[in-house]
């Protein structure tokens, strides 16, 4: 099915559709009970269907017009418990299938969604959002519902199709001729618009990636574009996009539209031309009536699963555009590669050893590091200086793992990084940036977000400690009370004090404060730190800072320029 399908699409990379399809089945067989179970329901449905035309043909010529009473009541019951039975066999099997088809499309998505949580910030610094997150919701789900959806639809129209025309040949083969005729103008034309609805579909998709970017830009920025009084730009901008993917979407509609205009053009003509020939033999006496009004019912019956199976294969056009795109997400290479045996690392330490190592972003990017080395004892504060742009932030990126220096090693305590569980290491060292990230939840869980299985009681201890007391007690619901979007109600310092809970719970053997005191005043920052020196006496920091009074009273300094890393035992000087 696979290579049929690979067969079906044109494309100039047949073996990446190929594989590309390989990944999407592998969502699918897991399910193969669950589809069976679906596809039995499915045909005993259909099977319902199709007997509901003969019923009406007996009720008919056999019932009516034989002026038969009993074999009229006894087709009318029959009839009755025919749609009885299929009102609640259809209700089951779209329980059934709604459940079948999320489970699949949050695999798919799960799957995409790990494989992101894998790559390097540079691949995110890169990539718009938006278009992103359209891939990640847009694209799987469409690709969820050809694999899912129209798999059904394609077995039902399959199913509905033969047993239409095996009873429309049982009652004339002479009109089954039409469908015959009619079938292969359909492929003809639908093969000719193929091309056409692969490109207006790409063409919308991206469309509505830019209109997810700009919502995603923007509304953060909300509070700016108010204060520069540029709010008519925005809007201004929104409607330009708005109008570029409305006028996509008309193009994509009329562009569907002669697609399933003409061979519905030709299904009327058939059925026309039936009612015609038939209604003439009739006339003439030589067919019966119920037997007429069957056979333009199993006519419309036949005609509706060849256009599904038709659309089928528009269907597949479109599923190919959503998943070459989520394709291009998943075959983004992962910058760190694991390995399954892991060197545990001592729950006690925190000395970090650079030997030699060397790195650039890609194959041309320009050196950050070059033959850097240092060696940093357990429990001492360093400074980390150099000008913006130097790499002290891609040095910590190099710590936590999430590129690999092209040259050289680095140790914590004693352990090459390379050796180390990746979740392990990333629990050793903890980072609080400039930019403190904070989740729509409560103070509690954005406390426990770094350690998950921490109590009640240990989450109030540590925001004692990181000095958030106050702030707990003059909230409505204490630590329980919801932060909002990005806490932006709490101030520089209150943000401050909930990434140092945060580290706190972590337990970690280094602490990375990274420009983390920018944002606030010299008072404010003395006591951060004060509080950090206190907390974390044991553990080794790591200080990042343009500010000389952050970096004041450090064990070892370290300075970081044009790729070069110097070790000293005084403090260095850096303009603010």
């Amino acid at each position: 099915m696979i290579r049929w399908l690979a067969r079906a699409v044109e494309t100039t990379d047949p073996q990446t559709l190929e594989r590309a399809l390989h990944w999407l089945f592998g969502f699918v067989k897991p399910q193969r009970i669950a589809i069976l179970r679906v596809l039995g329901l499915s045909l005993l449905a259909s099977m319902l269907v199709l007997m509901q035309p003969w019923l009406t043909k007996m009720l008919i010529d056999d019932g009516l017009i034989a002026k038969d009473y009993g074999t009229l009541v006894q087709v009318a019951l029959a009839m009755i418990g025919v749609g009885i039975f299929g009102t609640a066999l259809s209700g089951i099997n779209r329980y059934l299938h709604t459940q079948l088809s999320a489970r699949i499309l949050f695999s798919l998505r799960d799957d995409v969604y790990g494989h992101l949580q894998k790559l390097a910030p540079t691949f995110f610094a890169q990539r718009r959002i938006g278009d992103i997150l359209s891939r990640l919701d847009g694209d799987v789900a469409q690709i969820q519902r050809f694999a899912v959806d129209s798999l059904f639809s394609a077995v039902s129209s399959i199913i509905g199709l033969v047993g239409a025309i095996v009873l429309m040949v049982a009652l004339s083969w002479q009109l089954s001729l039409i469908v015959a005729l009619l079938i292969p103008l359909e492929v003809l034309w639908l093969r000719w618009m193929r091309r056409k609805v692969e490109v207006r579909t790409r063409k919308l998709r991206e469309r509505s990636a830019d209109l997810s970017s700009f919502l995603v830009e923007t509304l953060p920025a909300m509070k700016f574009i108010q204060s520069v009084g540029q709010e008519k730009k925005e809007s201004d901008r929104l409607k330009g996009l708005n109008e570029h993917y409305l006028s996509d979407l008309l193009k994509l509609q009329v562009t569907e539209f002669f697609t399933q205009a003409v061979p519905s053009t030709f299904t009327s003509l058939s059925r026309a031309s039936a009612f015609l020939i038939g209604g003439y033999w009739v006339i003439e006496g030589q067919w019966q009536l119920g037997a007429l009004i069957a056979f333009s019912t199993y006519l419309g019956m036949a005609v509706g699963p060849v256009q599904s199976l038709l659309g089928l294969y528009v269907a597949i056009q479109r599923m190919t555009v959503s998943l070459g795109r989520v394709m291009e997400l998943r075959d983004v290479e992962v910058a760190v590669q694991t390995t399954t045996q892991h060197k545990a690392l001592p729950e006690q330490g925190g000395t970090i050893e650079l030997d030699n190592i060397s790195f650039r972003y890609g194959p041309k990017g320009a050196v950050v590091l070059e033959d850097a080395s240092a060696t940093i004892a357990a429990g001492s504060k360093v400074a980390l200086q150099g000008p913006s742009g130097t790499g002290k932030s891609t040095l910590i990126d190099l710590l936590q793992r999430h590129y690999d220096p092209q040259q050289g090693t680095i140790q914590l305590d004693g352990v090459n990084l390379r050796d180390c569980s990746l979740a392990d290491l990333r629990r050793r060292i903890a980072v609080v940036s400039q930019e403190i990230v904070l989740f729509r939840g409560s103070v509690a869980e954005n406390i426990r977000y770094a350690a998950p299985d921490a109590t009640d009681e240990q989450v109030l201890g540590a925001a004692i400690q990181a000095r958030l007391g106050e702030l707990i007690e003059s909230l409505p619901q204490g630590l329980d009370t919801p932060l909002g979007e990005r806490g932006q109600q709490l101030s520089g310092g209150q943000k401050q004090r909930i990434a140092i809970a945060r580290a706190l719970l972590q337990q970690p053997s280094v602490l990375v404060m990274d420009e983390a005191t920018s944002a606030v005043d010299e008072a404010t920052e003395r006591e951060i730190i004060d509080a950090v020196d206190g907390l974390f006496c044991d553990r080794t920091r790591i200080l990042i800072s343009h500010r000389t009074s952050t970096l004041a009273q450090a064990d070892l300094y370290l300075q970081l320029d044009q790729g070069k890393l110097v070790q000293q035992t005084a403090k260095v000087q850096i303009d603010d």
